[in-house]
């Protein structure tokens, strides 16, 4: 039985798009808002048309599977994280590998551009955060944050600011354009035992920092003194990805779970949840989402290799 807020929202699944014969890890936006790259355990990076709900032609064939995927439109590249530590650069318009990057000695689980400092900046399995400068297309520096791994990276461009989750269940706080330590917290725990924080995310306005970790909560933080606002016993299982919607007044979860939800960014209600029993959803672990400017769709992806795009209204 659906509840009054459950009803309040509604989720049109439009299409599944398939072709990847792996699991899918990596997604971001494409060359228009109505594209989106994905990349997964196949090796392969596709570009998939959300008007058409095709492959577009474009390919990309890279040595291992792909953990993180990262487009700067302005550079016409695209960069990809591997699950042997290579970051490889492609460019869009010679449709050509220009530079593989080895700065990681574990797999690479997130890539972030920021065009404030023009870097790109990169989470390892190897417990490393880099930084390497667009310009050069080299390292610029290296820390060691975690004796685990790296996972989330996010900006947060009011308070010019950097959130980086760790698999130790921290999180830490950096200056943007110093790099400078600013603060860092336990993020995530099951007891007495801390788990892994796998997501971070930034409000739309700046005030608040998301998490996601291995414990299925689902954790809202102050902007600043980083206290804790909210845990929300969001999924079931690890939370893998948070995004928030173009217009700020949702966000949604993907979760180990096989589960989408869907939340208000304002009260944290949940609204709606996509699951194999209500929707044409996921099978098995849902890995990364997009929240895309075109037609309010979100784009989700798992291991099941299914590309899944649904519409999205508030009513």
């Amino acid at each position: 039985m659906k509840t009054i807020k459950e009803m309040s929202m509604d989720v049109k699944h439009i299409a599944t798009l398939t072709g990847h014969s792996g699991c899918i890890y990596a997604m971001d936006k494409g060359m228009s808002e109505q594209t989106v790259f994905t990349g997964g355990s196949d090796r392969f990076i596709a570009l998939w048309n959300l008007e058409t709900q095709q492959a577009e032609k474009f390919s990309a064939t890279l040595p291992a599977p792909i953990y993180s995927i990262c487009h700067v439109p302005e550079k016409k590249l695209l960069l990809a994280g591997t699950t042997t530590g290579s970051i490889h650069l492609l460019d869009l318009e010679k449709k050509e590998e220009i530079k593989i990057l080895k700065h990681h000695q574990g797999p690479v689980f997130d890539i972030k551009y920021s065009s404030k400092t023009n870097c790109f900046y990169t989470a390892g399995g190897d417990g490393n955060f880099a930084v390497c400068s667009f310009d050069t297309l080299s390292l610029i520096k290296m820390k060691k944050l975690s004796h685990q791994k790296v996972r989330s990276i996010d900006f947060n461009y009011t308070t010019s600011e950097i959130a980086v989750a760790l698999g130790d269940s921290n999180v830490l706080i950096f200056d943007l354009f110093t790099l400078e330590y600013k603060n860092d917290f336990m993020a995530h725990q099951v007891g007495e035992k801390v788990v892994g924080a796998n997501a971070v995310r930034y409000s739309p306005d700046g005030n608040f920092l998301l998490t996601g970790g291995r414990d299925a909560h689902l954790n809202i933080w102050q902007v600043g003194n980083y206290e804790l606002v909210k845990s929300i016993p969001a999924h079931n299982w690890a939370i893998y990805d948070i995004v928030f919607s173009p217009d700020a007044n949702l966000f949604a979860t993907a979760s180990r779970d096989k589960t989408v939800k869907i939340w208000d960014a304002k009260t944290y209600q949940l609204l709606k949840r996509i699951t194999k029993e209500n929707f044409e959803a996921h099978t098995h672990s849902v890995n990364k989402l997009i929240w895309s400017t075109y037609h309010n769709y979100l784009v989700s992806v798992g291991d099941d290799r299914m590309v899944m795009v649904r519409e999205v209204n508030r009513k």
